[in-house]
């Protein structure tokens, strides 16, 4: 238990540090580094990460995604460009970077199945090229959030990463309280329907509470809103808290890693985060299309 405290204690405060640096090129960094870590335990559960081609691609796909984000809101940030060369030269090349990117990395990871197709099976090929794409769009997420809001993105990253994190607390009290009938108990044996309705409605009363007092004014549509999107992000997490754990035993695996003692890797920290991020993500650009801003 305390190897667990100390290890948590010392995840928190890099969390923080890495905040407190969120307007420079620190946040990228933090975001390839922890891409590259879990794209890393992901192939070690599918015994490919001693496939150095395959290895060697995942990750340069992974970092490089965090870091062209980054450059596509640094260079929206010049007011001084005009706005039709920076839509037209910035706005078009990033994604094509993006996708050229992708599209390397896929040829290499095949190349090398096609050269290695008695010892490397399709499941394992296919996998590694869906957590190639998963992985690093949704944590680059965090790079998007912190950026689409000069003043706002901090907070709005904050609450982003709660939105699973907050599930998670609520869930655990909840059902050690009230706690009897279980949710899943093939895939994740102590998780039960009343924690997870406890989680939901915990991360929606945090989120209305936390905008509100963000605001300093209280708008009902608002409250609603930011309640909807704390509940959604609640199931959202927990589907991909699930998803993770059936991968873990469904090949054997206890824990994705051993980075963080006492907690595991960082898959088995960020499993809900990879989910929660992008939908987040979504609820911003829909409610900024809709021309109501919750912040």
């Amino acid at each position: 238990m305390l190897t667990r405290i100390i290890s948590g204690a010392v995840g928190v405060v890099i969390l923080a540090a890495v905040l407190f640096f969120h307007d420079t090129i620190v946040l990228p960094i933090a975001v390839a580094v922890m891409i590259a870590i879990m794209l890393y335990e992901l192939l070690r559960a599918v015994k490919m990460e001693k496939c150095i081609p395959v290895l060697a691609a995942s990750e340069v796909c992974g970092i490089s995604v965090p870091f062209l984000y980054n450059m596509l809101y640094y260079w929206e940030s010049i007011p001084k460009m005009d706005a039709d060369i920076r839509t037209r030269n910035i706005e078009g090349a990033v994604p094509l970077v993006a996708f050229v990117v992708v599209l390397f990395s896929a040829f290499v990871i095949f190349l090398t199945w096609l050269r290695n197709h008695k010892t490397i099976r399709y499941e394992q090929v296919f996998f590694v090229l869906a957590v190639t794409v998963l992985v690093p769009q949704a944590m680059s997420t965090i790079v998007r959030i912190d950026r689409m809001y000069e003043k706002e993105g901090l907070f709005l990253l904050i609450m982003a990463l709660c939105g699973a994190w907050i599930a998670d607390t609520g869930a655990y009290f909840t059902g050690v309280a009230l706690g009897k009938h279980k949710l899943c108990p093939e895939i994740s044996p102590k998780k039960t329907i009343e924690g997870f309705i406890g989680g939901i409605v915990t991360t929606g009363l945090v989120y209305a509470a936390a905008f509100s007092v963000y605001e300093g004014e209280f708008d009902i549509a608002k409250v609603l809103f930011t309640f909807f999107l704390g509940a959604v992000c609640a199931v959202i997490g927990t589907i991909g808290d699930l998803s993770a754990s059936m991968v873990k035993r469904q090949i054997g695996f206890k824990d994705y890693g051993k980075i963080m003692p006492g907690h595991g890797g960082l898959m088995d920290r960020f499993d809900s985060v990879l989910f929660v991020l992008p939908t987040f993500y979504a609820f911003l650009v829909l409610s900024d299309l809709m021309d109501f801003a919750i912040i």
